[in-house]
């Protein structure tokens, strides 16, 4: 992790420090001074990074100003995309927010977006298939297995070879992130969706197998517990229903239906008429 940088920073680091953070799946904006009048403490081109945990890299300033750039930064990670905002930064204005630099600084906020982020449990021929297919649409991914040999065979960005079940219990789900189980056995499967439905945050969560290990599973999960609406969100049997049946045709349908989710996209045809879009 990046540790805190409320000071310049170069162009070539602080891109390097953004490269960075989307790889490590994080979402963040870059703020640019784009113009600047009067006196002002950073001149046009002065760059900074602003996180959703509140960690700044590089700066604009500092002060009421940064604080102030920092939470409308923050706020164009809402889906309001790329924002262009002026500062007064002299007394005389009632926005000014007691600055008295005297000037003005116009800044631009890029909100930078991290990629699809997918974790496997199981590092099997379908576990493999649908990391490379994820991998391959420039998502981050993570593998999850006990089986360190097999694991080695999946690409991921990272790979986790332990106990599935206690790796998603201590798991801080971001948002945008994607779960599916496709474990070796029953027993494994069960035991990991228990501790993901345990630890919420999952934007989606899929498990592959047959209708009967699914009712199976829910049901003795319904015995421990665990609320009907819980169990109802989940998508089993994972994926879309396009006759897939080897690894990797399975995981084009289970890759399929998490961008659908995660993209809140209808998964219907192109070629049928999109209901939002008026007629002749």
């Amino acid at each position: 992790m990046p540790s805190h940088g409320v000071f310049p920073m170069t162009d070539e680091v602080l891109l390097r420090e953004l490269l960075a953070a989307l790889e490590r799946g994080e979402s963040c904006v870059l703020a640019t001074v784009a113009a600047a009048r009067g006196s002002v403490p950073r001149a046009p081109g002065a760059k900074a990074l602003f996180f959703p945990d509140g960690r700044t890299l590089g700066t604009l300033g500092g002060g009421r100003f940064e604080a102030l750039a920092a939470a409308d930064a923050l706020a164009t990670l809402q889906g309001r995309g790329p924002l262009l905002h002026s500062y007064p930064l002299h007394e005389e204005s009632p926005d000014s927010f007691g600055a008295i630099c005297g000037g003005e600084v116009t800044v631009l906020f890029e909100p930078q977006m991290s990629r699809e982020s997918l974790v496997v449990l199981g590092a099997g021929h379908c576990g493999q298939a649908l990391c490379r297919l994820a991998r391959g649409c420039g998502w981050h991914v993570t593998a999850i297995d006990d089986r360190g040999e097999l694991l080695q065979a999946c690409d991921a960005q990272v790979r986790h070879c332990g106990s599935a079940p206690e790796f998603l219990a201590a798991r801080a789900w971001r948002p945008g992130e994607a779960l599916v189980l496709a474990s070796r056995n029953f027993g494994l499967d069960r035991e990991a969706l228990a501790a993901a439905l345990s630890r919420p945050g999952a934007a989606y969560i899929g498990m592959i197998g047959s209708r009967r290990k699914v009712e199976r599973v829910f049901a003795e999960l319904r015995s421990r517990g665990f609320p009907e609406a819980a169990l109802a969100a989940v998508h089993a049997p994972v994926g879309l229903d396009v006759g897939a049946d080897s690894p990797a045709e399975i995981a084009v349908s289970v890759v399929a239906e998490v961008m659908q989710v995660l993209r809140r996209r209808p998964g219907g045809s192109l070629a049928q008429p999109d209901p939002r879009i008026p007629g002749p």
